[in-house]
């Protein structure tokens, strides 16, 4: 058994070194709300029977092999120096609970897990908040995967709260436009070489981003190096997936280039709000994507077999997408916001920048190693202005160890972006989560504007009679 922990196992990916590197050290939290109190009697077990054995990187650390290369190296688990039961004044005030957690998640937010123990913890939050009668937190490092594996890898511990015998289900994407197989042989061919130079415009002008420019200081960007050790919070909406597709039936997009439009339009009123002058500034967002080419979650058991291979790990590139300005014309009629949205992202959609990003970074691992790539990858967060990421979630509740799963959300770290959005839908919620850093954003202002934003492109869209042409 001694020698099983001492075998040195597979190699650290590149992204795995450069998102544990001295200037880039990224996690990712997802957050469990429970509708009863929880019983943390079983977690010890769960942890060895079940969530360890998902992948070995949760019983590994990295180490630097007599090569000089990093690889995951099997230790020892002690399942209970991972779990963290923090204590709270005790209170009758869902309210004041609601403080506590914040200030506790603001903590662990920005500390860095020890590097000789396996990089994840477990946080149980046993008191109820206005929202659930208890909150856990898994805090996973980005080396061991990105959202997506890490979140194949949370869900392979949970079950269907209705019959567990049966496989959690998500919602179908949309298929790509048809349009394109109808079009003629010249269409098509102009088409391509369209979307080859925007390519090479998107990849030149996020080489600049990583280098050279940034976006103007506005409300929510301080410019300031050395954000990613300042205090932020978390703050959150829930919004119904069938409004959210009401306005997409109304308007004949899709779900994506809503919640764009409404993100978009809710940073334009908090920075016009703040700082009217700021309202032509120019603002970047960047989107982070999965890469992999399939089109709904694998289990973990699916990831690890020999024919999907690479499922598991990072397998994320980015797109920067400017956010439109704020005008009167689109202050009067808000859908220009889902319009402009719809734009963008439909030609980013044709670019494959993404995968010469992807060959760009690979390149320079290559020549300079993991702190030059981690460095480039933190100067294109914080030169630009805010970081989105989207993940599916189930369509029927979930339930851990029989406690039934009421909301579930995730969000990052890392960066040093000073607003950083996540997106997810649970069931029929869609979860839009913050974090903003303090002192810097009015994290209640801004959270305000989201929802204002939502309300006004959701009346909007339902006073429309007829879908119009803004193709």
């Amino acid at each position: 058994m001694d020698n099983f922990y001492e075998e040195v196992q597979e190699p650290v990916s590149p992204p795995g070194q450069y998102f544990n590197s001295s200037v880039f050290c990224s996690y990712v939290f997802s957050f469990l709300e429970t509708t009863i109190p929880i019983d943390d009697s079983p977690a010890i077990t769960l942890l060895k029977d079940v969530f360890l054995p998902i992948n070995p990187r949760f019983s590994s650390i990295m180490v630097r092999d007599r090569d000089g290369k990093m690889r995951w190296k099997r230790v020892e688990v002690k399942p209970e120096e991972h779990v963290k039961i923090p204590i709270f004044p005790d209170n009758t005030s869902s309210e004041l609970y609601d403080q506590y957690l914040s200030d506790y998640v603001s903590r662990i937010l920005t500390e860095r897990t020890p590097q000789n123990k396996p990089l994840w913890e477990i946080h149980v939050i046993k008191y109820p908040t206005s929202t659930a009668a208890g909150t856990m937190i898994f805090k996973l490092h980005h080396a061991l995967g990105d959202g997506y594996s890490l979140m194949s890898a949370l869900l392979s511990c949970l079950q269907r709260a209705d019959d567990p015998s049966l496989p959690l289900s998500f919602p179908s994407r949309t298929q790509p436009n048809s349009q394109y197989a109808k079009k003629s042989l010249f269409k098509k061919l102009s088409s391509v070489i369209s979307s080859f130079f925007s390519s090479i415009s998107d990849f030149g002008s996020s080489l600049m981003k990583a280098k050279m420019t940034k976006d103007d200081i506005t409300p929510i960007r301080s410019g300031y190096e050395g954000n990613d050790s300042q205090p932020f919070t978390l703050s959150s909406i829930s919004l119904s997936l069938d409004h959210i597709k009401g306005i997409k039936s109304k308007l004949g997009v899709t779900i994506n280039d809503v919640i764009s439009g409404i993100i978009f339009y809710g940073i334009r009123l908090y920075m016009q709000e703040i700082n009217k002058k700021t309202k032509s500034s120019n603002s970047t967002a960047v989107v982070m994507l999965n890469t992999r080419n399939i089109r709904a979650y694998q289990s973990v058991k699916e990831m690890q077999k020999p024919e999907a291979k690479g499922l598991w790990g990072n397998k994320i590139s980015f797109l920067q997408v400017a956010i439109p300005k704020l005008s009167q014309s689109r202050i009067s009629n808000p859908l220009e916001f889902v319009w402009d949205a719809r734009k963008l992202i439909k030609r980013k959609r044709r670019s494959f920048s993404v995968y010469l990003i992807g060959l760009f970074l690979g390149l320079e691992m290559k020549l300079r190693g993991p702190e030059a790539v981690g460095k480039t990858i933190y100067n294109t967060l914080g030169n630009s202005s805010v970081v989105i990421s989207n993940i599916l979630g189930p369509v029927e509740q979930m339930a851990l160890a029989n406690h039934p799963i009421k909301g579930l959300y995730f969000t990052m770290t890392g960066g040093p972006e000073n607003v950083n959005i996540t997106i997810m839908s649970y069931e029929r919620v869609l979860r839009i989560t913050l974090r903003t850093q303090k002192g810097f954003i009015d994290e209640q202002k801004f959270k305000g504007f989201m929802e204002k934003a939502f309300e006004d492109i959701f009346k909007a869209a339902m006073e429309i009679s007829e879908i119009p042409n803004k193709n």
